[in-house]
């Protein structure tokens, strides 16, 4: 009998956007974004987590903040740009998420609130430390991003099966 492969998601809400006259999927970082998703990036470069795969809205500021974020890795993740995250719900990143292959490890989203936080919600059935206690007080800000884990396959992900790890804000 095997023992259930441990897995880790990383969920990451891009960094603080612009509002200039155009879309809202076209709106870029703003400069404070800039810096704040390439302190994420090194942030997450620093938990040393090995990713196989990043999904990242086609957003503009979502492309923008891993752009700048994935510059601070040693070893840059293949990159998906999905569509379906942008204003994605929970169940709807649940239902992406349940697609990975089996030989994806260790995977990043990079999307938008609500459905981030949602998602790092609905999925934390426990947490490590205070990692639960920080998120609920801090929200989901722009550029914060929540580590959880979970064993088994990617089809078995549901809510309530990970465990919050970690959780980092900017000015954390």
């Amino acid at each position: 009998m095997s023992v259930p492969e441990s897995r880790r998601i990383v969920l990451f809400r891009h960094a603080k956007a612009d509002w200039p006259q155009v879309t809202d999927h076209e709106r870029p970082l703003a400069e404070r974004g800039r810096m704040d998703a390439a302190e994420a990036g090194r942030r997450l470069a620093d938990t040393a987590i090995p990713f196989d795969l990043a999904l990242c809205s086609t957003a503009i500021r979502t492309r923008e903040t891993w752009k700048l974020a994935v510059h601070e890795f040693q070893h840059r993740p293949k990159t998906v740009y999905e569509e379906r995250v942008y204003e994605a719900s929970p169940g709807e990143l649940i239902a992406l998420l349940n697609e990975t292959p089996d030989d994806v490890q260790n995977l990043l989203l990079i999307g938008h609130n609500p459905g981030v936080q949602g998602l790092a919600d609905v999925l934390s059935g426990s947490a490590d430390g205070d990692a639960r206690e920080r998120m609920s007080r801090r929200g989901f800000p722009a550029a914060a991003f929540a580590v959880l884990s979970f064993s088994g396959s990617w089809k078995t992900l549901e809510p309530g099966v990970a465990t919050l790890l970690d959780y980092w804000a900017p000015s954390e």
